[in-house]
Order: structure tokens, then C-alpha cells, then sequence
């Protein structure tokens, strides 16, 4: 297992995610860097050591204004290999993601309206290049109202694995940036299915966190708050092989 550092940008800027309340989420304050600029943010983690990212363009999911430059520039400057999530639901927008330099594209049950366009993305973009990701708060996952499927968590995670979904997130927003530990609950029975790369969000705290989630099988671990407030140090990572 690998910890994957987090990126959250709204307005243009990063920030700090709490539970999924975007509308109270502040610029980012870290002991690994002064600026709030993204490609800043991204090129303290590329010196520290890590070679993947996860970035939420929290502007594109709210408002569809995608930050392509922003992608484009990280992807460029830094070599490191991102997963992004932008609420994609249409093939093009995915398609000039990859463009620009994006690694995975994820695609988030929140901004998701069927299963049929994950299939579709499947085939189009390559199973290695699509991440779907599990957005729960709690024990109810975040779908569309119109979304056609199974709204139970496990039942949907099934799903997605029967129609070739390789790799899933499991991402908690009600638990990001809490410092609440993950549900492991859940995530025991998520590692269940067989075939499945399982990456976790939400919740870590400190890396003994991170070495119980190693030891479960957990595949990546998305981790933001803990890194940015020195709860969880390189040094420590670096010890334990998870960077």
C-alpha cells in the first residue's frame, strides 16, 4: 500500500475539506507549504517523495468549470501521476482530461447519473484508466436522484465490479478532514470482492491508521488533513514503505 496526498481546489485555489461542506471549506494552511497555489501544493508532495496525487476540482463538480490549465501545468511541471475527479459525466470532458496529462480519471457516484456511462467510460478509456469512486456519508452512498441502480453501498460497489470496474474508492466525505479514523466496518466487506484494487478516503489519522489499512489490503490511501498538519510525518511513512 501507498498513502496518495490530496489536492482540493475551489476558487481556484487549495483547500482545507471538512465533512463535505464545501460551502465552509478554507484556503489551505500546512506545515508543508506556505502557498495555496495547486502546482505549488503539488510540488512540495513530488519533493517529499510522492509520486501519485488525487485532485478534486471542486470547481468543475459544482459548477462544471473545469481546471484544465491547472491539471495541464501539475501534470507537466511535477511528472507525478494524477487521479482526478472533475464530476465527469460526459466521454469528452474524460477524454481531454487524459489529454492534459491526467493519469486516472475518477469517476465520483455523486456526480454520477448511471452505471451505463461507467461501462461506456470502461470501454472507451480503458479499465486501468478509470477509478470509480464510492461517495458515502456514513452508510448511505451519494448518488443523483435520477440515478438508476442499487443506493445500497455494497450492492453498488457489486456492480460496478460486475460490469469490469478494477479499481474503487471508498470515500467517506463525512468523515474527510475529521480526523474520525476510517470505517472499517464497511471496508472489510468492501476488500471482500475479489478482483478488486481498493483505495480508501476519509478519516486517516495517523499512521497507525495507515499500517491497519495496510495490513487489511487496502491497495492506496488518500490522505490530506494528516499530512498538512504533521500528524503523519514523511519520516514515518518512509519507515514503513508507504511512500
Amino acid at each position: 500500500m501507498k498513502v496518495i496526498p490530496v489536492i482540493d481546489i475551489l476558487n481556484g485555489v487549495a483547500v482545507h475539506a471538512v465533512r463535505g461542506k464545501r460551502q465552509e471549506y478554507k484556503p489551505l494552511q500546512s506545515t508543508l507549504t506556505k502557498s495555496v497555489e495547486p502546482i505549488e501544493v503539488a510540488r512540495a508532495f513530488k519533493t517529499l517523495g510522492f509520486r501519485e496525487l488525487y485532485i478534486a476540482d471542486l470547481d468543475a463538480i459544482t459548477t462544471g468549470q473545469v481546471n484544465f490549465q491547472v491539471l495541464k501545468k501539475i501534470a507537466d511541471e511535477t511528472g507525478i501521476k494524477l487521479m482526478v475527479d472533475v464530476g465527469v459525466t460526459d466521454i469528452e470532458t474524460a477524454e481531454k482530461l487524459l489529454e492534459v496529462g491526467v493519469s486516472k480519471v475518477v469517476l465520483g457516484t455523486e456526480t454520477l447519473l448511471s452505471k451505463t456511462f461507467v461501462s461506456d467510460a470502461l470501454w472507451v478509456l480503458g479499465s486501468t484508466r478509470v477509478i470509480v469512486s464510492l461517495d458515502l456519508k456514513g452508510d448511505k452512498v451519494l448518488v443523483k436522484l435520477e440515478f438508476a441502480g442499487c443506493k445500497d453501498p455494497l450492492c453498488l460497489l457489486r456492480e460496478f465490479r460486475k460490469i469490469g470496474v478494477l479499481s474503487l474508492i471508498v470515500l467517506d466525505l463525512g468523515r474527510v478532514g475529521s480526523g474520525e479514523g476510517v470505517n472499517v466496518d464497511f471496508l472489510k466487506k468492501a476488500l471482500e470482492e475479489k478482483g478488486l484494487d481498493v483505495y480508501v478516503g476519509g478519516g486517516v489519522r495517523d499512521i497507525k491508521d495507515l499500517i491497519e489499512l495496510k495490513d487489511l489490503g487496502v491497495c492506496r490511501a488518500l490522505v490530506a488533513t494528516a499530512l498538512h498538519s504533521g500528524k503523519i510525518s514523511i519520516e514515518e511513512l518512509k519507515q514503513a514503505e508507504l511512500i
